[in-house]
């Protein structure tokens, strides 16, 4: 398997190398946004890991850009920025998984297993998930009802595709915040309740029949 991994700080990217070498993956390095960027368009990788403080560009915008010129390498985010809102633009920009450092490397190697595993599955089965006459196709990142293109953001595929894998069941706050954005949900924050606003705006407002529903209380649940 081959890697990119996109690090400024020589020891670290090291060590991270040499981890991943040990067990047998084939690494390629970048030391700033631009050419991370640069290698990511011109070869194939099973998974892609970035910083955010990178020179060049940062690994946000390197995110972004990427996203927008059509690469579906799953991308994992290794940085020392831990702050929720940090992790939330992470998701937003189109990451797969965020790890904050300092970081323990066999967790790094687990999240590594799981993004190259989800990719394969979606890979080979050509998963296209569908509720009465909502459609979305996890090869082309497309959503569809009754036939009309609906455009979403990467954190709102997330979300729902979260609701069509979980049809029919209510899902807590907690579980959509733990499962969506991979964080512990803070009850101070309500950012849940305004991705769910978004996607209703998309999924509902121009339909007769809505799907998501709110189960006052409890969640939100797709029905």
């Amino acid at each position: 398997m081959r890697l990119l991994l996109i690090e400024d700080d020589f020891k670290t990217m090291q060590l991270i190398k040499q981890g991943l070498e040990e067990n047998f993956y084939e690494v390629d390095v970048a030391y700033d946004g631009l050419i991370g960027k640069q290698l990511a368009l011109r070869n194939q990788y099973a998974v892609i890991i970035t910083d955010i403080i990178l020179p060049g560009i940062n690994g946000l915008t390197l995110i972004c850009e990427l996203r927008d010129a059509g690469v579906k390498t799953p991308i994992l985010i290794l940085s020392a920025m831990g702050e929720l809102n940090d992790r939330i633009a992470g998701f937003d920009a189109g990451a797969d998984q965020y790890l904050l450092k300092p970081f323990i490397f066999i967790e790094l190697l687990a999240r590594i297993r799981s993004l190259i595993k989800r990719s394969s599955d979606v890979h080979i089965t050509q998963n296209i998930l569908k509720f009465e006459d909502l459609e979305a196709n996890l090869d082309t990142k497309s959503i569809r009802r009754n036939d009309k293109v609906i455009e979403l953001t990467a954190q709102e595929f997330k979300l729902l595709e979260y609701f069509l894998r979980n049809q029919g069941r209510v899902l807590s706050k907690v579980q959509i915040a733990e499962k969506v954005w991979d964080v512990d949900f803070d009850r101070r924050t309500n950012y849940v309740e305004v991705y769910i606003n978004y996607l209703r705006k998309k999924i509902d407002k121009d339909f007769q029949r809505k799907l998501i529903h709110t189960v006052f209380g409890m969640g939100y649940v797709l029905r």
